[in-house]
């Protein structure tokens, strides 16, 4: 008999919280201002098209994108808005301003949620600047790794400067709680602080990996395609971002399907080296939160299940 393949659970960092993902449900627990903890709980809603669709390589990653968008944004609004709830007060928001766009910058920098948009500005600003070193760098292929190297410079000073801000850090520590439940978890451990706090705040799957994998997935592809006259260029690069965007999904998918074989597992580590930014070592509270919130989706997954083997003998 087939070994039973453990479930394969995602999350993301939110306003003090954390996210998680299962098969049919998806969970968020935040910590609000007076220290209670509150959950959000969304159905895994399912396509017949798009189910299709994540069949077939290199389109199922587009779709992933977008179902990640659609529920991570519904997440990052409730985790935003009940966070700045005041609790002695009936459902009046205080708005700031000024944090709540940090808020969106920071968790921007990690999530899918401004994925797209920011993809086409980290593709097309590079262009035009690897554009105004043509007198020096004349040839295709070093106009594509200029290319490369603005866009790189470009994401890597974004995501640190971002970074430096108070609020972003705690988002940041989140993602770095996330990554620690799920690593806890795949290896089997109890969900305790203590056991958590043990494990790295890395992971193979994370979306911060699939961001990097972009830009070097694009440079190769890129070199397929002329980079004259500069309007060819920049139709071609916004033309080619799904299949960029398809292509590293499954390089994604790879590394993670080869994290355990020696010698392969390197072919990852790129990914992780930039997690070193996009995540920072949570707090026992923080990590308090993501171990909540993961059990609370579990809790949920066994009832979903249960209820449908039920059904089954109905």
């Amino acid at each position: 008999m087939a070994k039973s393949q453990k479930p394969v659970y995602g999350g993301q960092a939110v306003v003090e919280g954390v996210m998680f993902g299962g098969k049919h449900h998806y969970v968020t627990a935040v910590r609000r201002k007076n220290g209670a903890i509150e959950y959000f709980e969304l159905p895994r809603k399912t396509n017949p098209v798009a189910q299709i669709l994540k069949k077939i390589p290199f389109l199922r990653g587009i779709v992933a994108i977008i179902e990640a968008s659609a529920n991570g944004s519904k997440h990052l609004n409730f985790s935003t808005e009940r966070y700045d709830v005041d609790p002695d007060e009936d459902h009046q928001i205080k708005e700031e301003e000024v944090s709540k766009l940090a808020m969106v910058l920071g968790v921007a920098a990690v999530g899918v949620l401004t994925f797209l948009f920011g993809k086409f500005v980290f593709t097309l600003i590079p262009v035009f600047l690897a554009a105004l070193t043509k007198p020096v760098f004349s040839s295709d292929l070093s106009q594509i790794l200029v290319e490369t190297f603005f866009k790189l410079i470009l994401l890597l000073g974004y995501i640190y400067f971002v970074s430096l801000t108070p609020v972003i850090k705690r988002v940041f520590q989140y993602h770095g709680a996330e990554h620690k439940v799920i690593n806890t978890f795949e290896t089997g451990k109890e969900l305790t602080v203590e056991n958590v706090q043990a494990h790295s705040r890395l992971h193979y799957r994370c979306g911060s990996s699939f961001i990097l994998f972009t830009v070097i997935v694009g440079m190769f592809v890129y070199l397929l395609v002329p980079t004259e006259p500069l309007w060819a260029r920049v139709l071609n690069r916004l033309a080619l971002i799904p299949v960029v965007l398809g292509i590293s999904f499954e390089v994604l998918q790879l590394t993670n399907k080869l994290r355990d074989i020696p010698v392969l597992k390197y072919l990852g580590l790129p990914g992780l080296w930039l997690q070193l930014l996009t995540t920072k070592e949570p707090k026992n509270d923080q990590v308090e939160v993501a171990i909540l919130s993961f059990k609370e989706l579990l809790k949920k997954e066994k009832e979903k299940e249960d209820n449908l083997k039920t059904e089954e003998i109905v």
